[in-house]
């Protein structure tokens, strides 16, 4: 799985409606309103290298009030939730 952060500057009268048309695309896992130089950041994650093309330039981009966008590719995964999830599948936990 591949898997990019997208840095998205929107229009600042349509965050909320750029968010939710950005999150309906295939492959965006997740997209957050946040504070700072960005107004949103999607979570892409994709199989395979050309598809964050087709994902990002093809139809991120392409959203009415999306007016810039920073592509930054993941190469390794530290979460510690994430690693504790794969290890205790199949095992119940008791409360």
């Amino acid at each position: 799985m591949i898997t990019a952060i997208v840095m998205i500057s929107a229009s600042t009268d349509s965050i909320g409606e750029v968010a939710e048309q950005i999150a309906d695309i295939d492959g965006v896992s997740e997209v957050y309103s946040v504070a700072g130089h960005v107004d949103l950041i999607a979570v892409v994650r994709v199989r395979q290298f050309d598809d964050i093309a087709s994902v990002i330039a093809g139809q991120v981009n392409k959203v009415p009030g999306v007016i810039d966008t920073e592509t930054h590719i993941a190469f390794r995964a530290y979460s510690r939730h994430d690693l504790d999830a794969a290890f205790a599948i199949g095992f119940e936990t008791e409360a």
